[in-house]
């Protein structure tokens, strides 16, 4: 409790919701009803509130973060997905429970490689959450990125929209986390200088007394975080956005892509047909997109189908069957140079066979199938002539 400068006292508040009582002692106020993080609810590595605040009493308790659950595990096709947070200026990649020692090594190229991507075409830096981005050395923080990838083996990237700091011309070499622990005064004044210049004062607000229907006399004022700090100004909020969709397609128009290369139909005998079906993946990730996806048996190979007329005892299936589980297709990404010291073990990894033997009249129609959860299904028909 100070003297006011228009006369009577004042409780002065601080950035975060709190004050000081009449016992000198900070006290919040207002707290949130749950206290809930939505990104801390997902399955991945989560843990209670005493150990991780905003948790919430179980994984996916919350109907948004269970709605997105259940969507992305009823479609196993998504190989990758990205989600927009802010703020920072920065694109996030896994892991947030572990350290890039601890990855598959294959996986933790692919995310360079198009992390690096990312960076050229939006100008944020892309960094590791585990390295860069912890709020505290000793504590470990979960979210979206940690189901995505470790439960799915998926590809996930969380983009930090709008940098207040980079806009203010401050450095932001200088850390992520660090800064909003300790920071020269300069970077404050430049902070100030943006929001009288480029935000017409709005970004920071002068204080000033304010009659609280509970509290009294107090002062309010300081920085509008949700409309300039944590959230882009309206007039630069397109800007932003705009630096994403090149990038997005980019990712996307390097997802596995199933197609059929050739059928063949060869007679063994009278009314005796030896069926092939050939596909690949034309995509540049492999089918499985990562390795964490085989380690955790999420997605199968390819799954070849002949389709078989039912209630006709002149076709038969002698060899084979009617569904089979084929290999794992590979990509078009480079396993290594061609100047690498060991050769390539499986150059032709991105491509699978089925092969059937069926007895049946000359003429007969037999329609094939072939499905990879992440790269597509291509359909065909053979005729046995």
């Amino acid at each position: 409790r100070e003297p006011g400068e228009h006369g009577g006292e004042y409780f002065r508040l601080i950035p975060e919701g709190f004050v000081k009582n009449h016992d000198g002692l900070t006290v919040k106020l207002n707290p949130d009803r749950e206290g809930l993080d939505l990104n801390r609810n997902f399955p991945g590595e989560w843990r209670q509130e005493f150990q991780q605040l905003g948790a919430g009493p179980y994984p996916t308790s919350e109907p948004e973060v269970r709605a997105m659950v259940d969507f992305m595990v009823g479609h196993p096709n998504i190989g990758a997905a990205i989600s927009f947070h802010t703020h920072s200026g920065v694109i996030l990649r896994p892991c947030g429970t572990r350290g890039d020692d601890d990855m598959a090594p294959e996986d933790l190229w692919t995310f360079k490689r198009f992390s690096k991507l990312g960076e050229q075409h939006s100008g944020y830096p892309a960094i590791s959450i585990w390295h860069e981005f912890k709020y505290h050395p000793k504590e470990v923080i979960t979210g979206t990125q940690d189901w995505v990838y470790e439960h799915l083996g998926a590809l996930f990237w969380v983009v930090e929209l709008w940098s207040p700091k980079k806009e203010a011309g401050v450095d932001d070499s200088t850390g992520w986390i660090d800064w909003y622990r300790s920071h020269p005064v300069e970077d404050d004044l430049k902070l100030l200088k943006w929001s009288d210049e480029q935000c017409g004062g709005q970004a920071h607000v002068d204080w000033k007394p304010f009659q609280h229907p509970q509290l009294g006399a107090v002062e309010i004022g300081g920085w509008d975080k949700m409309n300039y700090w944590r959230n882009p100004p309206p007039a630069l909020r397109e800007r932003e956005a705009a630096r994403f969709p090149a990038w997005l397609s980019q990712i996307a128009m390097s997802l596995p892509q199933l197609e059929l290369i050739r059928t063949e139909v060869r007679a063994l005998g009278p009314d005796m047909w030896r069926v092939r079906m050939a596909v690949g993946n034309a995509g540049y990730l492999p089918a499985y997109v990562t390795q964490r996806a085989l380690e955790r048996k999420t997605v199968r190979g390819v799954m070849f189908e002949i389709h078989m007329p039912v209630n006709d005892p002149a076709i038969s299936l002698v060899n084979g069957k009617e569904r089979i589980e084929g290999p794992q297709l590979e990509g078009h990404a480079p396993k290594q140079s061609q100047l690498a010291f060991l050769f390539n073990k499986h150059p032709t990894g991105d491509r699978a066979v089925a092969e059937w033997v069926v007895r049946a009249p000359v003429g007969t129609r037999l329609a094939l199938t072939a499905s990879a959860e992440r790269a597509g299904v291509v359909r065909t028909e053979v005729v046995l002539d």
